[in-house]
């Protein structure tokens, strides 16, 4: 009851097609790819997200007392932390070695998708109050979920700022991790963000672009009406291949390719690599409001700088050509300074049954803000920009 005078009913859904994706994406907006109605219901529908894979769908949905919504979150209980980009498997160990039982837990955020962006969904339009007013409902209610059903933790992974103001005020540990983000600096084109680093990285990256080039490889870059079956028969085998080498399997089905070029193509920004007519290497990028998102990468054959061009110079320029503001790499990475991508703190949010836990956790996590942010600044200093 925000206001004190008008009642709010929170309910979750075992499937997003629980919600009319028109009323979903009145609060998703239409700025973030990945929570968009579209996207949450292919993971679901092709079987990529499911209680089977140790996902199960329960979406928190704030409506008011004439079944309006008015806001939602995605939601899930978890039998497992695998897919989540924000590592607790030590905390399972502990809590499970103190005798406690970890899963089933339950998650705010997007399956397989370390890219941070509104996890508490309201519409964008709303007045500042009203949607703070909101998104604290549903940070409290998702916390009411988890002590009804008993479960030993809730966690919301890579939110976006305004709702981690919220899940602060409700009383979630913060927690910091590093991804290495690039820039936009209004840039005219490749060539006008190359004479902004330094002689020697400048003409490191004109060399490995140029090896890409000379080894006879042509890239071209697909989205929209571009996009085919035969191209997502191709990336899914690169992405297979690179899952098989990481993790033992990949997260995402075949099918869930095709609901994505089927649903969302004009979010959709693959670079495909081919060397003498063949497909050899893919990079799979989403786009948002400002942002590019890349997501997957795979081959099929061994080219030196390939990986770069394909993930990494391709994005500047497409961002470039845009006008977008940013390119989001996704997780990990060190070798992407030296490429111009810096980095970056993201965050998550974790609220712990166990009191005692809890506060154990809680000092872990300052300390570990701590050096998270000594690491962010020790990295800056490795900027391959030029120095004012």
């Amino acid at each position: 009851m925000p206001d004190g005078r008008e009642p709010l009913i929170a309910r979750t859904l075992t499937s997003i097609r629980g919600l009319a994706a028109a009323d979903w994406d009145a609060s998703a907006g239409a700025d973030n790819p990945f929570v968009a109605h579209a996207f949450l219901a292919a993971l679901e529908e092709s079987g990529s997200a499911t209680a089977e894979t140790g996902w199960a769908p329960a979406h928190a949905v704030i409506e008011d007392a004439n079944g309006a919504v008015l806001a939602c979150a995605p939601f899930y209980a978890k039998s497992h932390s695998y897919g989540e980009y924000v590592f607790d498997h030590a905390w399972a160990d502990a809590y499970t070695r103190a005798g406690g039982r970890y899963y089933p837990k339950l998650l705010c955020a997007v399956p397989f998708t370390p890219a941070t962006g509104p996890r508490l969904l309201v519409p964008p339009a709303l007045a500042r109050e009203r949607a703070d007013e909101l998104r604290a409902a549903l940070a409290a209610a998702m916390i009411r979920i988890a002590e009804r059903h008993g479960v030993s933790s809730l966690h919301v992974n890579f939110p976006a700022e305004v709702d981690a103001q919220a899940l602060e005020a409700a009383g979630y540990l913060s927690r910091l991790g590093v991804q290495y983000h690039w820039t936009n600096r209004g840039y005219r084109d490749f060539d006008d963000f190359l004479a902004a680093l330094s002689s020697r990285k400048r003409k490191a990256i004109r060399k490995e672009r140029a090896a890409v080039r000379d080894a006879g490889v042509a890239i071209s870059v697909l989205t929209g009406s571009d996009l085919r079956e035969a191209h997502w028969d191709v990336f899914y085998a690169f992405y297979r291949d690179t899952a098989s080498r990481k993790w033992g399997g990949g997260y995402l089905t075949r099918a869930f390719f095709s609901l994505l070029g089927e649903r969302m193509a004009d979010r959709v920004v693959l670079v495909l690599a081919e060397h003498g007519g063949r497909p050899v290497a893919g990079a799979l990028n989403l786009l948002g409001g400002d942002t590019l998102y890349g997501r997957h990468w795979g081959c099929a054959a061994d080219f030196r700088f390939l990986h770069f061009e394909a993930c990494y110079y391709q994005a500047i320029e497409f961002a470039i050509g845009r006008g977008l503001a940013r390119v989001e790499a996704g997780a990990q990475g060190e070798h992407k300074i030296q490429r111009g991508y810096l980095p970056e703190a993201t965050r998550s949010y974790h609220w712990i049954a166990n009191a005692a836990f809890r506060d154990l956790l809680g000092r872990h996590l300052a300390r570990e803000r701590a050096a998270v942010m000594a690491e962010i600044a020790e990295l800056t200093e490795f900027s391959p920009y030029r120095r004012s």
